[in-house]
């Protein structure tokens, strides 16, 4: 896959021009595919293998569609390669809202139309809606439970809430963010492998202002170690290509210090974050990995409807990039250790306004 390297000045001036040669890298069930598209000609290639699937991606009428190049009637691509091909479809249109395919709809596997996936509409034509597509938690988790966590109540700390399930392990979410040339993942925390970046970032004096968690090793392992025990808290690295860049602290909010704050549901999220290295700290990046956490803890659990989350009130960056994502800011509000924002995004908002495509005027378009 090749990579790109971006200044700020490259990323500004890119918007609204077409990238429509670029490749992309999809993991639908975990089956890896490569997608090019040239000439409005999707070619789908599973890993290093020869089998590739070809399909036509185009705008008539004022609708875009998706159409295999081989008779429907005469055989049928695997489920994954439909799915890689849909999600290169959104990738290269993506303030597109409907996907139409061009097939029977007795060409389909049922399970695709019990899952959302696809739909039938009223004129028998099987269409894909992205506010449907984007909740499709095979496409971008790593593991998928089969059915949802039973709910039973328990108490912690005094707190009633409902019993969690078990912390992953591993990676956890993955992304190919198209305008970086590079993929995104969440991963649980490695204390060998990354104890040292977490140090180094933890003394950053610019993290230092806002975590005031400045320290040696032996305290940054011990703070790692009680966030690992702390069963309504998981930490995550985030990577660009496995390289490690920051540091996601996620929490269910009915047992976090926030739920006084404010009317909390039982599957409110909840998360913190550093970015460790600074040359990953422009928007570009920004615009990468804001969504995908916000996008990770919705696919987490179809329950959660909130993400609420509680920088300082005079981190006014932070801010400012949490308002362009989705988050609405609610009230300022007095923890004991700080002034703070309570920001919140809904389900609802993110997936209906397409929230995970860079609300940024200044974000490349993939189709100009």
């Amino acid at each position: 896959m090749k990579q790109r390297q971006f200044s700020d000045q490259d990323f500004e001036s890119s918007a609204g021009q077409s990238e429509s040669d670029e490749d992309l890298c999809v993991c639908p069930d975990q089956v890896s595919y490569t997608v090019i598209c040239r000439d409005k000609t999707l070619h789908v290639q599973q890993g290093n293998d020869e089998r590739s699937t070809i399909w036509r991606l185009y705008t008539q009428s004022g609708q875009l569609k998706l159409e295999w190049a081989v008779d429907w009637r005469v055989n049928q691509p695997q489920v994954t390669e439909l799915l890689a091909a849909i999600e290169a479809a959104f990738t290269y249109y993506p303030h597109e809202k409907i996907l139409y395919l061009s097939a029977s709809t007795q060409s389909f596997d049922e399970n695709l139309f019990t899952s959302g996936v696809l739909v039938r509409t009223t004129q028998d034509q099987v269409v894909v809606y992205a506010e449907l597509f984007w909740q499709q938690a095979r496409l971008w988790l790593s593991s998928i439970r089969s059915q949802a966590f039973p709910l039973m109540y328990v108490f912690s700390q005094g707190r009633r809430h409902p019993l969690r399930p078990p912390k992953p392990q591993g990676m956890v979410y993955s992304r190919y963010i198209t305008w970086l040339g590079a993929t995104l993942t969440f991963r649980t925390i490695d204390m060998t492998a990354d104890l040292e970046h977490f140090n180094r970032w933890m003394n950053e004096p610019d993290v230092v202002a806002f975590w005031q968690e400045a320290g040696d090793l032996a305290k940054h392992r011990k703070y790692l170690e009680e966030i690992h025990s702390d069963t309504h808290m998981i930490n995550l690295m985030a990577c660009l290509d496995d390289k490690p860049f920051g540091y996601f602290e996620i929490y269910w909010a009915k047992e976090d210090r926030i739920a006084p704050y404010y009317d909390v549901d039982d599957y409110d999220r909840g998360w913190h974050v550093l970015i460790g290295e600074p040359h990953m700290r422009g928007k570009r990046f920004v615009t990468a990995w804001l969504p995908s956490i916000s996008h990770y803890l919705f696919l987490d659990d179809d329950r959660t409807q909130r993400i609420v989350i509680e920088p300082r009130a005079d981190n006014h960056k932070m801010i400012r990039n949490l308002t362009r994502s989705g988050y609405a800011n609610l009230k300022e509000f007095d923890f004991p250790h700080k002034r703070a924002m309570l920001g919140m995004l809904s389900r609802e908002r993110f997936f209906s306004e397409q929230l995970w495509v860079p609300q940024d005027p200044l974000t490349p378009s993939l189709v100009s």
